[in-house]
């Protein structure tokens, strides 16, 4: 006579696929995220306004960021920041010269805010979908 399985074996083992399903989905998504360093080869410097344009960002896609610490910085800034080269209150402020930012879905928005970095065009607007 065949045994019969449990009711509670059964759904263990349906919790423990559900499980793997689960982190399989996540380490797609992770896997499917890119890293970019901004400004290219130029790294995080005047003038890097225009490098995003013409790439395609997503949420959870990783900015490097690669500078002299102790003559520029990386600022998380909102959209105002960003157009008037203000350091809002609270913003976040990255020095160590070798910074790693996740973006957000949405506008992300970065300056340098050492005086007339940011007027010389060392900010970027990057849109993640």
């Amino acid at each position: 006579m065949a045994k019969r399985r449990s009711t509670a074996s059964c759904s263990a083992g349906a919790i423990v696929a559900l499980m793997v399903v689960s982190v399989l989905v996540l380490q797609a998504d992770y896997v499917q995220a890119a890293t970019y360093i901004v400004g290219d080869s130029l790294k995080w410097d005047f003038n890097v306004v225009d490098w995003p344009k013409g790439k395609h960002f997503q949420a959870g896609d990783v900015l490097v960021f690669n500078y002299n610490p102790s003559i520029h910085n990386v600022v998380v800034v909102d959209s105002g920041g960003y157009k008037n080269c203000k350091t809002p209150a609270g913003a976040t402020t990255y020095t160590s010269g070798k910074d790693r930012i996740t973006l957000s879905k949405g506008q992300n928005f970065f300056i340098c805010n050492f005086p007339g970095h940011c007027e010389g065009n060392m900010k970027i607007a990057v849109t993640a979908v």
